[in-house]
Parts: structure tokens; C-alpha cells; sequence
């Protein structure tokens, strides 16, 4: 085959599944590290979207950041 060419094969999602799964594992390692890139912004994207809440003010945040640092000021004084 010369350089540059190309084959177009259609698979089902079966049969693709079929093939990964006669891969060595050395080669399945490096295909799920492509995937983990190519999928990075969409799976970062959809975390931030399920994180995002308009639920919480930002005096509600300061709120419990000023508790959590007391309680670990408080907690530290005893272990003297």
C-alpha cells in the first residue's frame, strides 16, 4: 500500500468492541490513553455543567470556608 493511503472500513460497534478485545494489552492501554485525550473536554465540560449550582451564594461559600478554618484552628490547638 503506498504511503498516504487509506482504507475505510465499516464496523459495528460490536465488532469494533470484538477487535479491541483480541488486542494485546499493551495496545489496549495505548488506545484507552487516545480516547482519555480526545475525550478530555467534552468529559471536563460535562463535569463542570453537573457541578455548577446557582444554589449557593457567595456569602454561603465564605460562610462555611470561615467554619471549616475554625474548626481546624480549633482542632490544632488541642494537638499541642
Amino acid at each position: 500500500m503506498k504511503s498516504g493511503a487509506s482504507i475505510n472500513i465499516k464496523l459495528d460497534k460490536f465488532q469494533l468492541i470484538n477487535l479491541i478485545s483480541q488486542l494485546e494489552i499493551s495496545d489496549k492501554i495505548e488506545l484507552l490513553d487516545i480516547l482519555r485525550q480526545s475525550t478530555f473536554l467534552t468529559r471536563f465540560q460535562n463535569l463542570l455543567r453537573e457541578l455548577k449550582t446557582d444554589d449557593l451564594t457567595f456569602d454561603e461559600i465564605t460562610q462555611e470556608v470561615d467554619r471549616v478554618r475554625q474548626s481546624r484552628y480549633n482542632s490544632g490547638k488541642h494537638n499541642d
